[in-house]
């Protein structure tokens, strides 16, 4: 069965609204794929390399969750992450996950010349909700450029994105509508992912 990582940055857990999105289209590829999970909200060592860490990881003493997490992802076929629009982006807990993951030799290494990503998925999906009246491609919402970046540099494939946004200025209605529709924009993107 191929691999899928599911990277979950949802912050308010199970009150997450972009949690609510994400939990179905799961559930509809998990079907198909191993679904290698990362709750970031519940691991611990996610932090921000500091020089301590940032000599141990010269060294060559990387956490293992770190090492291990690295390789699920250069190995899996899909991934998925996702995360709600904080600070113009996303929780910086997801950041720290992708400084301590990207790992030389493992999700990308260098040719002589430059840096050459060695991941293999083609497609990653990534799923979010913003509170303010900000779309994807807005020049405020800076999620999507960082992730297209970091797919550069690891050699991931087609980014597709999947949003709700205005959700903190939307009735209850409109609410479940927006979410309503992104779970059926997502069971749809998944078919034949």
């Amino acid at each position: 069965m191929k691999k899928l990582v599911f990277i979950d940055a949802c912050v308010r857990q199970d009150g997450s609204r972009t949690r609510r999105i994400a939990e179905p289209v799961i559930s509809a590829l998990a079907v198909r794929y191993e679904v290698v999970r990362y709750d970031l909200t519940e691991m611990e060592g996610i932090v921000p390399l500091d020089p301590k860490l940032f000599g141990e990881r010269g060294q060559g003493s990387i956490p293992s969750w770190a090492v291990n997490a690295a390789r699920d992802i250069a190995a899996a076929d899909r991934i998925v992450i996702a995360a709600p629009f904080w600070d113009m982006s996303f929780p910086a807990a997801l950041k720290c996950f992708f400084e301590q993951t990207s790992l030389f030799d493992i999700t990308f290494t260098d040719n002589g010349e430059t840096c050459v990503g060695l991941c293999k998925a083609p497609k990653v999906l990534y799923i979010t909700t913003r509170g303010m009246d900000i779309p994807t491609g807005d020049p405020r919402e800076q999620a999507t450029p960082y992730l297209r970046s970091l797919g550069s540099l690891w050699n991931l494939g087609e980014l597709t994105v999947i949003s709700a946004w205005n959700m903190d200025y939307s009735s209850a209605g409109e609410i479940e509508e927006k979410i309503s529709t992104c779970i059926a924009e997502g069971q749809e993107i998944v078919r034949n992912w």
